[in-house]
């Protein structure tokens, strides 16, 4: 388990960056077969992120919601993350390949999203309070909530002229 780090702390990443969600939908969940098929995909895309910081993956977390799988990550940009997917060598482009070739859109066995956020230098604000070092803080620094301030939108860069 990692360890807890008491008080306030913030995270502080330099530059823009990405966030991007992805997840999956089981829609009917006795396809067990196929939804497996996209499942098993993604840890095998992380390994090869992770084994290549070059590419621009900063950090990824799994979660599991009421819908299913989702993959919170962060990317140093949206043009390493779009490279990322069309590499025709990268893990991304055969599993999009076999998801369309399993799967595709016609039918609705499981269903596939995801969203990106491009976030300009600053333009972000995060607390974490008595926890372990979680989420941007993991792609960036761990720093103590006083170094960037002590609200939201001090740690956004918001003046109070411009609040």
């Amino acid at each position: 388990m990692a360890k807890v780090v008491s008080g306030r702390m913030t995270a502080d990443i330099e530059g823009d960056f990405v966030v991007f969600l992805i997840g999956m939908r089981f829609n009917r969940p006795w396809h067990v077969v196929k939804a497996a098929y996209a499942f098993r995909a993604m840890p095998r895309m992380l390994k090869y992120l992770r084994e290549r910081p070059e590419a621009g993956l900063l950090h990824a977390m799994l979660a599991i919601g009421p819908d299913g799988p989702l993959v919170v990550q962060y990317w140093r940009s949206v043009e390493q993350l779009e490279a990322f997917a069309r590499d025709a060598r990268a893990p991304h482009h055969p599993a999009w390949k076999g998801w369309n070739r399993l799967i595709g859109y016609d039918k609705p066995y499981v269903g596939i999203w995801h969203e990106s956020y491009q976030v300009k230098a600053g333009a972000y604000e995060c607390l974490y309070g008595n926890m372990p070092r979680f989420g941007l803080a993991q792609a960036g620094e761990h720093v103590p909530v006083e170094r960037k301030g002590s609200t939201a939108a001090e740690r956004r860069g918001v003046t109070a002229s411009q609040a």
